[in-house]
């Protein structure tokens, strides 16, 4: 290599170090005991194979080699979650006086305590799976849904990741939850508390925010943003009810955006698309749009044509 680019290359090398010491809060040169996400991912992706026995096992799993299977992958599990825990807890620990000895006890049990709630997991999801079926007619078997559907997926991931955030573990229920947000398109953080037989349709875009609540036998369609009216004051409104509560029993329809903690879709009640909501719905009601009033152009005159009533539009909820 010319010596000249060498130079170059080697001022840039300094203006980078440079760098690390004026921005600190995106350095960690020191730390060695960080979360590795990568790990994180492994666990939920295992965590998998012992909810759902046999759809994703990479050597195959029957009744005769079950208990193997999940003896070997409860072990692996468990010593891989709790070195992240643990080092979740030194992150997030007073550096100054921190007791790592303490530490990796909390961690070893709040990874015990979790692991203990996957049979409870279990539960819920095969209501959630129930829910997808009897939501959907383009599905053609329960298999279809716990092997494709996105939906299924997200919800999965954030059963997981919602254990853990009741647990008071940091930061791994964030990574968790935004892992299957990269690849659903589906935003459900994991402080968020949601019902049994919950049931997401296509998903893309759908964002669910931490202090939402939504009760049992709740169905939402893409493009749904259950989110904060204002979030101006930043951290100062940490820890307060941010997001909406759904009761029992409702339906919001793709698009529609239901924003602010005070506000309460009461029980039974359907949410049309591209519906905009800030403020409290009672129960058993209809909430829609008007249906929108179309204008057809014909492109060679440009003059408006008459209304089709043929071409107008059905909003059936």
């Amino acid at each position: 290599m010319k010596k000249d680019i060498q130079n170059r290359l080697k001022t840039i090398s300094l203006s980078i170090i440079e760098s690390y010491k004026t921005y600190k809060q995106i350095s960690h040169l020191n730390s060695e005991d960080l979360p590795k996400r990568e790990e994180v991912i492994d666990v939920v992706l295992r965590l998998r194979e012992v909810l759902f026995p046999g759809y994703f096992s990479k050597h195959g799993c029957n009744s005769k080699s079950v208990n193997a299977m999940v003896d070997e992958e409860i072990d692996i599990i468990y010593k891989k979650l709790h070195k992240q825990v643990y080092c979740a807890f030194v992150l997030y620990a007073d550096k100054e006086n921190a007791d790592k000895s303490k530490l990796l006890t909390s961690a070893e049990e709040k990874t015990l305590a979790f692991l203990g709630k996957i049979s409870y997991m279990r539960e819920i999801l095969a209501m959630d799976v129930k829910a997808a079926y009897e939501g959907d007619p383009a599905a053609s078997s329960t298999d279809e849904i716990i092997f494709s559907y996105p939906g299924i997926f997200a919800i999965m991931t954030h059963r997981i990741a919602h254990e853990l955030h009741l647990l008071s573990v940091p930061l791994i229920p964030r990574i968790m939850s935004e892992y299957a947000h990269a690849i659903t398109g589906i935003d459900i953080h994991p402080g968020a508390k949601i019902g049994k037989h919950f049931f997401i349709d296509h998903g893309t875009g759908i964002v669910i925010g931490e202090t939402t609540q939504i009760g049992e036998y709740v169905r939402i369609y893409q493009g749904v943003t259950l989110g904060a009216l204002s979030l101006r004051a930043g951290q100062s409104l940490r820890g307060t009810k941010r997001h909406p509560t759904l009761e029992n029993n409702v339906i919001v329809y793709a698009g529609a955006s239901i924003l602010g903690g005070n506000t309460v879709i009461g029980e039974g009640v359907v949410i049309g698309s591209n519906v905009f909501i800030t403020k409290s719905v009672a129960g058993k009601t209809n909430v829609s749009m008007k249906t929108p009033e179309l204008q057809y152009i014909d492109k060679a005159s440009k003059k408006s044509r008459k209304k089709d009533e043929d071409m107008m539009i059905d909003w059936v909820i």
